[in-house]
């Protein structure tokens, strides 16, 4: 099987740091690769908090849900590790966009994993996919003035 292969973004918009703790780590001592997607979910739930609004309500009587995943390994992580998570949306379309991530050690900035999650606006009563809510978007170009959004 030909291996992912994934480029980053010259810039991120949102960074926060996760600690890795032992009910992340699998029996070969190091970040098991399904916890490391619970490191990432609580990064982009931190991510919309400082959007101003949660991944249940972006505003406009709509949610999101994550339509893919891409995630690439680049190196373990361990028990007690802080990991820096960065974020930038990219790739909008009519009913979403990519969250890019990158996740590194935060002491020594050895990289651990990068990707991007397919994100899908869905309405909350139909949960059926909806075009991107004015008010999500008006926060996120409020926050990143310089994001360039197709």
């Amino acid at each position: 099987m030909a291996r992912v292969q994934f480029d980053l973004p010259e810039a991120f918009i949102y960074t926060t740091d996760v600690q890795v703790y032992l009910s992340h780590v699998n029996q070969a001592g190091h970040l098991d690769n399904a916890q490391l997607l619970t490191l990432l979910s609580e990064a982009r739930a931190r991510f919309f908090k400082w959007l101003g609004c949660t991944e249940f309500d972006v505003g406009d009587d709509a949610s999101i849900v994550v339509g893919d995943l891409i995630a690439q390994y680049k190196s373990e992580g361990f028990h007690g590790d802080v990991l820096r998570v960065e974020l930038v949306p990219q790739d909008f379309n009519k009913y979403g966009f990519d969250l890019v991530f990158k996740m590194s050690q935060a002491d020594s900035g050895l990289e651990v994993a990068r990707g991007k999650c397919g994100i899908v606006f869905v309405h909350v009563d139909t949960k059926r996919p909806t075009p991107r809510p004015v008010t999500f978007m008006s926060r996120l170009l409020a926050q990143a003035p310089g994001l360039t959004v197709a």
